[in-house]
């Protein structure tokens, strides 16, 4: 199937940003959005962002990429660290995805390191982002003692119909009083869809969120690309992820 690329420009808090759009020629309803937190460099190892777009689009997959507030080409101040909050800029880009893609009807988001993180804490609050994948997703500096000090709510973590009863507004205000990492595991259990984790096996950061995620018994697909690196720094690595993200994307 053919594709074709649009160059996007589009508005977040009065500030431009720039995108790509990889569109195929006849769009399947579920696209995919690439959310990358930090500024990157277009080649080597983030190259994965292009690579993945081309392989979605003829399969049928809208795939839109874009640059952050502060970040690439796009204007305003960079994101605030340690986590980058950039719950407009991704709202932004998902409704500038719908506008262009009429035939959309629900979105995954595919992120890296503290993007994926950053996608995992906003996903639940949009109806329309129905997946995500998350690659070796940044759980906070100090998850490994955070975890514990759960405050008494937490134990019902295994619940999940209590998250999800307690309804997106609630969910997201009781998440602002916890630990990142908790937040984290909060939100993803609070998710109406599908998440897939892939993990490097030599990335600590990775990792890590495994641990977590097991700690919590948190229910999402998992895959380990044995000897990679966080952000799978070699064409066999790259090309084992995208096939699996794009099966993945596809299976449900």
């Amino acid at each position: 199937m053919k594709a074709e690329q649009r160059a996007l420009q589009f508005s977040c808090n009065g500030h431009s940003l720039v995108g790509i759009l990889d569109v195929p020629e006849r769009p399947l309803p579920r696209g995919v959005l690439v959310v990358s937190a930090g500024p990157q460099y277009r080649v080597g190892s983030h190259r994965q962002y292009t690579l993945m777009a081309r392989l979605l689009a003829p399969r049928g997959i809208a795939v839109m990429r874009f640059d952050c507030r502060g970040t690439g080409d796009s204007e305003g101040d960079a994101p605030a660290l340690p986590l980058p909050a950039i719950d407009a800029d991704i709202s932004g880009a998902i409704d500038e995805f719908f506008r262009q893609m009429p035939e959309l009807n629900e979105v995954v988001i595919w992120a890296l390191g503290d993007g994926a993180s950053a996608a995992a804490l906003y996903a639940h609050t949009d109806p329309r982002v129905r997946g995500l994948v998350l690659l070796n997703p940044w759980p906070g500096a100090d998850a490994s003692t955070q975890s514990a000090l759960l405050p008494q709510l937490l134990a019902r973590f295994g619940e999940i119909g209590f998250w999800k009863k307690t309804g997106t507004r609630h969910a997201h205000a009781v998440e602002a009083n916890l630990p990142l990492p908790q937040r984290i595991i909060a939100a993803l259990a609070c998710l109406d869809g599908a998440a897939l984790l892939i993990v490097a096996s030599e990335d600590r950061i990775g990792r890590q969120f495994a641990s977590l995620m097991a700690e919590h018994q948190a229910t999402c697909r998992q895959i380990t690309i044995a000897g990679a690196n966080h952000t799978f720094a070699s064409r066999a690595w790259r090309d084992e992820v995208a096939e699996l993200s794009a099966n993945w994307i596809a299976s449900w």
